[in-house]
């Protein structure tokens, strides 16, 4: 029986599981036992199966001796959706696998199969995670592990920009990271996403909420007109918005330190911290609530309270921007 942990590199172990919901780093996952595979054998066999094909009595023709000896992949999608009896087939394997075949088990990792999934653990199987990224923070640590792997180095600002623009799909952002390092030379800061994302609904409402908290009504208006021609929802600018003046607010009201240390108090990256100093020169506690307040009214105007919402957006980006100048024009 196969008890000796597969070591992390060994991507030509007999078993290699991957765990979690995360297609992009399940299909990486198997796209890097295959190269490693056909880099060994560059006639390898790969089969890629789902539990639909994998019928019990199968996993034993696909793992019999090959009169050429090729090497094989044998790829199992949602392994916790096999029938009980091809389950037990591929227990039985996990026992005494075969050297020249790479089987690779991909398993939600919940509660449904779990029984093959402790006995693939048992078997040594090498183990990658592939956890669904379902926070900010983390599809940040993506990106910033894109650019790393990909030998380039992005500002901590860019990187947020790109999050901000492309949104939760880990494939997109992989994608992005791709594009920008294949077109631009030197480091990728904020500007060179703003040029190549600035159409995106996230990133558009994000820039006009930039400018109002900055007090530059016109860009800011011309911004949000900009982006309601090209479909961006209302409320994704009243979010923004919304998120722009409670992080002046937060900030003028923390007492004083390094960058790092109102990071960890206000739950902002450093980064921003440094950011929403800048913008807050002009802004009051007085400027805070009544810019909160025109952003709430605008907010319940996009959500049926009333008849215009493009009108509600206007007022509401003007009333910032006053806001933001109060300090300045008082």
């Amino acid at each position: 029986m196969a008890t000796r942990k597969t070591s992390p590199d060994d991507l030509l172990g007999p078993v290699t599981l991957a765990v979690g919901q995360e297609d992009l780093l399940l299909d990486r996952a198997v796209q890097a036992v295959v190269a490693a595979a056909r880099a060994a054998d560059a006639d390898t066999d790969v089969r890629d199966l789902t539990p639909e094909q994998l019928q019990p009595g199968s996993l034993m023709e696909l793992t019999s001796p090959s009169l050429f000896a090729e090497r094989k992949v044998l790829v199992v999608r949602n392994a916790q959706d096999l029938s009980a009896d091809t389950i037990k087939d591929v227990k039985a394997y996990l026992e005494d696998p075969l050297e020249d075949i790479s089987l690779v088990l991909l398993h939600a990792g919940g509660a449904k199969g779990k029984g093959l999934l402790d006995a693939a653990r048992k078997a040594g199987a090498r183990e990658v995670a592939c956890p669904k990224t379902t926070k900010p923070a983390e599809r940040l640590t993506f990106v910033r592990q894109e650019f790393r792997t990909l030998g380039r180095s992005a500002t901590p600002e860019a990187c947020q920009a790109l999050v901000d623009s492309i949104g939760s799909d880990l494939r997109e952002l992989a994608s992005a990271v791709a594009q920008l390092t294949s077109d631009v030379d030197g480091t990728i800061d904020e500007a060179v996403v703003g040029r190549y994302y600035t159409g995106r609904a996230e990133a558009s409402s994000f820039n006009i909420a930039d400018r109002a908290v900055e007090g530059r009504a016109a860009e800011a208006l011309e911004a949000l007109r900009w982006s309601l021609s090209t479909g961006v929802a209302p409320v994704l600018v009243t979010s923004a918005l919304a998120q722009g003046v409670r992080a002046i607010g937060k900030l003028s009201s923390a007492r004083g330190g390094r960058p790092a240390d109102l990071a960890r108090e206000l739950g902002m990256p450093p980064w921003k911290i440094d950011r929403v100093r800048q913008q807050m020169r002009g802004w009051t506690p007085d400027g805070v609530s009544l810019a909160l307040r025109a952003i709430a009214e605008a907010d319940a105007g996009v959500k049926g309270g009333g008849d215009d919402p493009e009108y509600a957006l206007e007022k509401a980006v003007v009333a910032v921007a006053r806001a933001a100048r109060m300090r300045r024009d008082g």
